[in-house]
């Protein structure tokens, strides 16, 4: 085990075990009330555009180079082919580097791309505090690197010219307080996450944490399963968590909707078939999900990325560094999926592209 691996597994069983015992607790009703206030106001429909309102003309004839963590990834691949889309009418050419979930094993990924000659990077994916080097080069360059999922931090960070998510604590926040309030406080909980990506592990401490609060739940495990090697070591995780919970495995909370994915190959749903295990996931909503939550099969919510609106900021951003113009701040609010609101915000397309028009916003400044 790498010592970076181990600090973060530290990290995270240290949330795990402890919470403050001077933190003020708030009694059943009151929390559940709070959860209820929560849920709701991420589960409303996203009508109504909170980006940009200017920004420099879209400049033309511009090469990106997408490092990608991973593009069978189904959000990390949706970002990909929007970014290709949002930047069509420029004429920008949107080139690919596939680490099949290996970029942060040492290879200079980022100097490949510097020499692809790129004049704008995107990094997808891939935790930015292993490319420390590649970044210095590329500042050097004088090349821009925009992050999407590249740290926990949104906006400016560790050398890139701004990094676009919304904030994983408020996204993990919301799927545990749906777990709640779905159990009705009395939820057996079993939490998935990924240790080797500080975004991920971001998610489940917020869960950890905010599930600790919750008076009548158990946080029955803590599960660490590198999205990686997820599909090979699943079911060996699920047959121990059967044999040591049985019924009281009630809940499952994923940082991401593949472990869904997972728990549904049949060898391990006949493990969990007498549980009948309600799943909330924090992200990324894929289409296997929304399937899900429509069927009322497995998985009642997520907490997803709006992928294609992300992906044209990320162009949106890339054009601000190529101008000299400052980073947008723009940070989106997280939204719950679930099967009473799927039929909105994109929910007809198995995906959440929120309802605000935010292609036109974009392309209105865009063209000026």
């Amino acid at each position: 085990m790498t010592a970076t691996k181990s600090k973060c597994l530290t990290a995270l069983f240290v949330v795990f075990s402890f919470i403050s015992a001077a933190a003020a607790q708030e009694n059943p009703m009151q929390f559940l009330s709070r959860a209820n206030a929560k849920v709701a106001r991420a589960a409303s429909v996203k009508n109504r555009w909170e980006g940009p309102a200017d920004g420099p003309q879209l400049q033309k004839k511009k090469k990106i180079i997408f490092i990608a963590s991973d593009l069978s990834d189904a959000g990390v691949n949706t970002v990909f082919n929007s970014v290709r889309e949002a930047s069509t009418s420029a004429g920008w050419e949107v080139l690919p580097i596939n680490c099949r979930g290996r970029c942060n094993q040492g290879a200079a990924i980022i100097s490949q791309a510097l020499d692809m000659k790129a004049d704008g990077i995107v990094l997808a994916g891939v935790d930015v505090s292993s490319q420390s080097k590649g970044l210095a080069a590329a500042t050097k360059a004088k090349v821009p690197v925009v992050g999407w999922h590249a740290s926990v931090k949104s906006g400016p960070t560790d050398g890139l010219f701004t990094n676009i998510a919304t904030n994983p604590k408020e996204v993990a926040q919301v799927a545990a307080l749906y777990a709640v309030v779905e159990s009705n406080n009395k939820a057996g909980i079993v939490v998935f996450t990924d240790s080797t990506n500080p975004y991920l592990l971001a998610k489940s401490s917020a869960i950890v944490e905010t599930i600790r609060q919750c008076e009548g739940c158990k946080l029955l495990s803590l599960e660490d399963v590198p999205l990686i090697d997820a599909n090979v070591k699943m079911k060996g995780v699920v047959e121990n968590l059967v044999k040591r919970h049985g019924a009281k495995w009630t809940h499952a909370i994923g940082v991401n909707d593949f472990y869904f994915d997972l728990l549904e190959v049949p060898a391990t749903a006949a493990l969990i078939a007498n549980n009948k295990l309600v799943g909330v996931s924090a992200g990324d909503g894929s289409q296997t999900a929304y399937k899900r939550i429509r069927a009322n099969s497995l998985q009642s919510g997520t907490v997803p990325e709006p992928l294609s609106m992300q992906a044209w900021q990320i162009v949106d951003e890339l054009n601000r560094a190529f101008s000299g113009a400052e980073h947008s701040g723009f940070v989106g609010t997280p939204h719950l999926v679930t099967a009473q609101n799927i039929a909105y915000d994109g929910g007809q397309k198995n995906m959440f592209e929120p309802a605000n028009d935010f292609r036109t916003h974009y392309q209105r400044f865009w063209s000026k």
